[in-house]
């Protein structure tokens, strides 16, 4: 049976920022069951696999059927949770070291080459009470980095889950003739973990203030299943780079936007243009 709302398929979760590796999964009207890391589940990479085989099922009975298909993961939200060997991988150890304030420098000149921003673009003034990188102590950058980094792997992580589908599209010659719009993020950068950061975000939910002593002796837990985790205002700051602020203040772009990706080389004249401006269900 269709589902109201138009889509023939839904596979995915009802819950907000739910965990990766085990989520209460929901298939059409039916609650499928709850997986766990041991069975080698992560979210985003089912719902790709999901979004794939119904892609084949509709080519299999129909090879010229237009078809649309939604594919929002629950990644980059939190909790940023990674499949072991993505944790074991250490891929971007040591990126951060630099800290917030020469990223959000590096971010804006990158965005100035690429065309994204004007050249006479200028960062947003700091935020008053997030300390600057300088002013953190050793311990507490031992923790943001990592926190940053967990989060980096986690959002390279969802990018591989969509080259999965996209190379899919290429085989089976597709790809050209199918308006792609990616858009990775959490409305704007989220500044919920706090200035610390968090190994769980539901202590803030509960007024319970993290600490980075404790996040410090649980380091190379984070992004395993035993945490849930959050990076700290001063990143989401920096993410937000050209912007003011973060996710759920409104009044500024660095609450409200997230960069966009558009493919369509069969429908598209100018390629190459740039500008400023977790289920998966298919019809």
């Amino acid at each position: 049976m269709a589902d109201p709302r138009g889509f023939e398929k839904f596979f995915g979760i009802l819950a907000a920022e739910s965990n990766q590796f085990t989520p209460t999964l929901v298939d059409g009207l039916n609650f499928v069951g709850t997986p766990s890391e041991e069975d080698d589940f992560h979210l985003s990479e089912a719902l790709v696999d999901e979004a794939t085989r119904w892609l084949r099922q509709v080519r299999t009975f129909d090879a010229e059927k237009p078809w649309f298909t939604y594919l929002a993961f629950g990644a980059t939200h939190a909790p940023f949770h990674l499949p072991r060997e993505w944790r074991d991988s250490g891929l971007y150890r040591g990126e951060f070291a630099q800290g917030w304030d020469a990223l959000r420098e590096q971010i804006l000149d990158r965005q100035k080459k690429l065309g994204v921003v004007a050249d006479d673009t200028e960062l947003a003034p700091w935020r008053g009470g997030v300390p600057h990188w300088d002013e953190l102590s050793d311990d507490q950058r031992v923790v943001a980095e990592r926190l940053m980094e967990t989060y980096a792997a986690f959002a390279e992580h969802t990018d591989v889950q969509v080259g999965r589908l996209i190379e899919f599209l290429r085989e089976t010659g597709e790809l050209d003739n199918t308006l792609v719009f990616y858009i990775l993020g959490d409305n704007g950068p989220s500044a919920e973990g706090g200035i610390d950061g968090t190994l769980n975000e539901g202590l803030a939910f509960n007024g319970i203030k993290d600490t980075t002593d404790r996040i410090l002796e649980h380091l190379d837990e984070i992004g395993g299943p035993t945490t849930y985790p959050h990076l700290n205002v001063g990143w989401a700051l920096a993410l937000a780079t050209p912007y003011q602020w973060t996710k759920q203040v409104a009044s500024h772009y660095g609450g409200t936007r997230n960069g966009m990706i558009v493919h369509w080389p069969a429908g598209i004249e100018r390629a190459g243009r740039s500008g400023t401006s977790g289920t998966t269900s298919s019809t």
